[in-house]
């Protein structure tokens, strides 16, 4: 049942609660919790039934894009990102068949460089996850052929930085912020899952409803996964003890503006760097580091992207700070004595946003539909 709502009340992420609950919601409720939102509700200082509300509310409206239990998704299937050079006449059927036809596609973001440089022809990129015991190689061959692509490069993820949201609190980042400590390394080993933690994992991981946002919200999980809810949320337990559970998070749509024109944010950039061999990990701790960060990571670019191998993405409502945040890890690498080769950005455009699946039977049922063999 929806808590009691209003009319009137507000979505807009300038409201002054709404801010509050989205400061700590975006990214700051980490692990599996039995009842997020009573978290949510603890560290933002806003009764819990109030929480409920305006999230309903804004989930409703499409202020919030999604809320969900995010995974460790790296941990749980193969995945790398691809940059796709398309033809210009098919690059928007490319866009859309990447985003309404492939489940394990997720970002989708047609991307340009402020010149001609290499690797500037790549125009559409997306994430891609394969899961467990299928070919990412065949599936973007097969996705090569769809959309008519000339050709693709697969940039797996060696190792991870930096993985984060917060677009709420990066609003009022100033260039150069970072923390104390270095970014974390997270690596990509997978790990594999029993029946009935794939059984708990898939309900778990799906998007909530308005209505879902309430109290007891892993009931209704629980029957779809055929198991109590105790049960249920001692396998989720578990789950995040072994590092596959990441965030319970609420993402707003940061793209599209609001009902009231409000935009999060209006560039997304994915910077690139060109580090030593042997300075990857020194180097992305260094970026991972700096508040602005949403991912870092360290990706081989090959020789389409002049062998770049730190990547991070970082977003901004105005593309002059965007560059000054650039500028500042720029700086900063050069102080911590990280000698950059070859530096470039790629900046967003038209772009959507959703989970990759990553369930094996899903993907079994959709390669034999789609005629893909494996």
């Amino acid at each position: 049942m929806l808590e009691t709502q209003s009319p009137n009340t507000p979505v807009e992420i300038t409201d002054p609660v709404n801010a509050q609950i989205l400061a700590v919601s975006e990214d700051r409720i980490a692990g599996f919790l039995r009842d997020p939102f009573a978290e949510i509700a603890a560290e933002s200082g806003v009764p819990v039934a109030q929480v409920r509300e305006r999230l309903q509310a804004m989930l409703t409206a499409g202020t919030i894009r999604r809320i969900r239990q995010t995974l460790m998704a790296t941990n749980l299937a193969p995945g790398a990102l691809i940059a796709w050079q398309v033809p210009a006449e098919r690059l928007d059927a490319a866009f859309e068949a990447m985003v309404h036809d492939d489940p394990f596609s997720g970002h989708v973001v047609i991307r340009s460089t402020d010149a001609d440089t290499p690797g500037s022809a790549y125009r559409l990129w997306t994430t891609l996850k394969v899961p467990q015991g299928f070919a990412m190689d065949r599936h973007c061959e097969f996705l090569r052929r769809r959309v008519g692509a000339t050709a693709f490069r697969m940039m797996p993820a060696k190792c991870l930085f930096a993985l984060g949201v917060g677009h709420v609190r990066r609003k009022t980042i100033e260039p150069g912020s970072r923390a104390d400590e270095l970014g974390q390394v997270i690596d990509t080993q997978l790990v594999e899952l029993s029946p009935l933690e794939w059984r708990v994992l898939e309900p778990l991981k799906r998007e909530f409803t308005a209505a879902e946002v309430r109290e007891d919200p892993w009931r209704s999980r629980a029957d779809d996964a055929a198991v109590t809810v105790d049960e249920f949320c001692r396998v989720a337990a578990g789950l995040a003890k072994r590092g596959v559970i990441g965030r319970f998070s609420t993402f707003l749509e940061h793209v599209k503006p609001s009902l009231a024109g409000t935009r999060v944010t209006r560039y997304n950039a994915l910077f690139h760097w060109r580090v030593p061999e042997g300075r990857e990990i020194d180097a992305g701790r260094e970026v991972g580091r700096h508040h602005i960060i949403t991912h870092a990571y360290w990706r081989e670019g090959g020789p389409e992207f002049q062998n770049v191998n730190v990547m991070a993405v970082a977003h901004g409502t105005d593309k002059p700070t965007v560059l000054a945040h650039k500028a500042a890890i720029d700086g900063h690498l050069a102080d911590a004595g990280i000698p950059v080769g070859y530096t470039n950005v790629f900046w967003g455009g038209r772009s959507e946003i959703k989970p990759s699946e990553i369930a094996p039977s899903v993907y079994a049922e959709w390669s034999r539909r789609m005629g893909i063999g494996q």
